[in-house]
């Protein structure tokens, strides 16, 4: 009896368990896991793009159905980064910065006793845990993982007979996809009763934490956005199962014969994709603003520079975020005029983010700097943020990206901005929380070593891309080298690769860090960042979050 009762126990505390703080942890290991998944897939990805003869031995042996006499097939190339990037992007950083940090601090800076709804913010978990594991469940079944890229653009992804990704696999895409959803909206829900209704009565919106207004404006992008994508999904396995013919269009033929039906729109999909696809951007990136900004307040010892200004800010992205989608669109066919408006709201979008920038230079400006581990990782966060809007200016003029679309440059771009700035946030909301999250100090040796090895080699992954692009360097290709004016650029994707391969080395640092500091770290005390040189007290609803 009393070892039941103590299973009892555990299962209530740490598994089913109501309080924000576990299930804010719980998100967190979860997308940990999930991270080694992706993270392994890029490196496949990477190693084809370099060696497309390579043999990959153990891999193959692992997953047959994709590789022939240990040398991959182009299918299975297709599934690879299309798991890679649906992982990465919602399952991974959405998961992290979002249910992990929003569910663990969010009632702790508004003064909070849990979330408004702790019922649902625990089903939210488990919607996410479950669409997870059907999601990872596509690599076992015989036709394997969804592979029309982790945009699923029809026909490839309506087609049950396209390609062996578009069988059972693409299903499981879809049902994973639409259960995530409706875990961010069950969160995204909770997030917006908690800050507007369980605020201490004394705590003003203008006393929050820009991570908490960050918070606010990411759970509003997604219950905007992302039912767009909820109703493609349902649209698309309609296609598929139930002979409708919403995106696929007239006159296809698929191994000499017709496809029925027919009269839909392919470009139908990608108008309601992209619709949550781009404020997806912001649901990435502004959580690592917002922890950007509190963290030069902390380590320079003064509010941010414009605070009112950087709210401002932050909700003018968020709303712009949905008059662009259409710059990922502009070699669809679309009408000149449109593309140029979409052309000029892209380029209009940074003017809040240029506020964003130039304030944070102003919080920097002649301060006594703590470069701390997390400090550290806040300016990787702005290096980034300024690297990829450049490339992004680029990318939002018509002409431009109609030449570089689909290309090496496009990846480099969104790995910098989007990809890149999120990671980054992770990392530094992991090292700046992680004293209040476990009660110790992550080794700061250890924490800067991974911090300049992750910047240099991320950098060196990444940039290189963009010099690629333009020279042409096509996405989505296992070999790029049938290609003669490619050829070229071998040595490049090959440091590129290796590249690649040590910044995932670089990370063993990390869960070395992480996990040793769980036992051993040094105890943190209440302020473990308080800066008494600096003569500076924390403002009470920051110090509440640490």
């Amino acid at each position: 009896m009393s070892g039941n009762a103590s299973s009892q126990s555990f299962l209530s505390r740490y598994v089913f368990s109501l309080d924000h703080r576990v299930i804010g942890l719980q998100y967190l290991f979860t997308a940990m896991a999930l991270a080694l998944v992706g993270g392994l897939l890029a490196l496949i990805v990477r190693i084809q793009i370099a060696w497309p003869d390579h043999d990959f031995g153990l891999i193959s042996a692992l997953l047959p159905q994709g590789f022939d006499e240990g040398v991959m097939k182009p299918e299975f190339y297709a599934a690879l980064f299309t798991m890679h990037g649906t992982i990465m992007i919602f399952f991974v950083l959405s998961a992290a910065l979002i249910g992990g940090f929003g569910n663990y601090l969010i009632p702790l800076q508004v003064g909070a006793k849990d979330m408004a709804f702790p019922r649902l913010n625990a089903l939210s978990y488990w919607i996410y845990a479950v669409s997870s594991v059907i999601m990872l469940s596509s690599f076992v079944v015989p036709s394997g993982p969804a592979a029309s890229g982790w945009t699923a653009y029809p026909p490839l992804s309506a087609l049950k007979g396209a390609i062996p990704g578009s069988n059972l696999g693409q299903d499981l895409w879809l049902v994973a996809m639409a259960l995530f959803i409706v875990s961010f909206t069950l969160g995204g829900l909770n997030f917006l009763a908690t800050i507007l209704a369980l605020r201490k009565p004394e705590l003003s919106m203008m006393d929050l934490p820009l991570f908490t207004w960050s918070m606010l404006f990411v759970a509003i992008l997604g219950l905007l956005a992302f039912p767009s994508l909820t109703a493609a999904s349902v649209m698309l396995l309609l296609d598929r199962h139930a002979g409708t013919s919403f995106f696929i269009p007239m006159g296809l033929v698929l191994s000499g014969d017709p496809v029925p039906g027919g009269g839909g729109s392919p470009i139908l999909w990608q108008h309601l994709f992209w619709f949550l696809g781009h404020p997806e951007v912001y649901i990435l990136m502004l959580p690592s603003l917002g922890i950007t900004s509190d963290l030069f307040t902390v380590f320079t010892g003064r509010r941010v520079f414009g605070y009112r200004s950087m709210v401002i800010a932050m909700a003018l992205i968020s709303g712009m975020s949905f008059l662009v989608w259409g710059h990922h669109m502009f070699v669809s066919g679309m009408s000149p005029f449109l593309g140029s408006a979409f052309a000029v709201t892209t380029t209009l979008i940074a003017v809040p983010s240029g506020v964003k920038v130039f304030n944070w230079i102003a919080t920097l400006w002649n301060r006594p700097l703590q470069l701390t581990t997390p400090m550290l990782w806040a300016l990787g966060i702005f290096s980034l943020f300024v690297t990829g809007g450049l490339s992004g200016i680029w990318l939002g003029q018509t002409q431009i990206d109609i030449q570089l679309h689909d290309t090496a440059f496009v990846v480099g771009h969104f790995h910098i901005i989007m990809a890149g700035a999120a990671l980054f946030g992770v990392f530094a909301g992991l090292h700046y929380w992680f004293p209040l999250f476990f009660g110790r100090l992550m080794s700061e040796r250890l924490g800067a070593a991974h911090f300049l090895l992750t910047f240099v080699f991320y950098y060196a992954t990444f940039f290189p891309m963009h010099l690629a692009g333009l020279r042409g360097q096509v996405r989505r290709v296992y070999d790029p080298y049938q290609y003669e004016y490619l050829k070229p650029l071998q040595s490049m994707n090959a440091f590129i690769t290796w590249a690649a391969v040590a910044l995932a080395l670089a990370q063993i640092l990390f869960f070395i860090n992480f996990f040793w500091s769980l036992k051993r770290g040094a105890p943190s005390g209440a302020h473990p960042w308080a800066a008494e040189s600096l003569e500076w007290t924390e403002p009470e609803s920051l110090a509440e979050g640490v």
